[in-house]
């Protein structure tokens, strides 16, 4: 699968979360120039950044530190030197996971 490829099936299965998520109160919107799902409250939970789901579940919540385990998940650092804690990158090859990730940032208390 080439760069392209991998960006166009990332933001398809994004954009199918997106979409289930709503009934829920999710609503698309923008932030650190990404797209991302905001709460009923405009509190951002979830993005897309690159091939990567992009996810705030909280740093002591048990998805946090399960995510955080997966190959290739790291902390989101936008602006690179200052990791966001709360917020772990799920990546494409564990994008099979992401809805129960955006789901669980969802509920997690902002």
């Amino acid at each position: 699968m080439t760069g392209n490829d991998a960006a166009a099936a990332a933001l398809s299965r994004y954009e199918t979360i997106a979409e289930d998520l709503a009934p829920l109160g999710a609503h698309r919107s923008q932030m650190f120039g990404m797209p991302c799902l905001k709460d009923v409250n405009g509190k951002a939970f979830a993005g897309l950044h690159g091939a990567e789901l992009v996810c705030r579940l909280g740093r002591d919540s048990a998805e946090h530190a399960e995510a955080l385990a997966l190959e290739g998940a790291h902390l989101f650092d936008p602006a690179g030197g200052r990791p966001m804690k709360d917020w772990v990158c799920v990546p494409a090859s564990s994008s099979a996971r992401w809805r129960r990730y955006a789901e669980a940032a969802l509920a997690a208390p902002r």
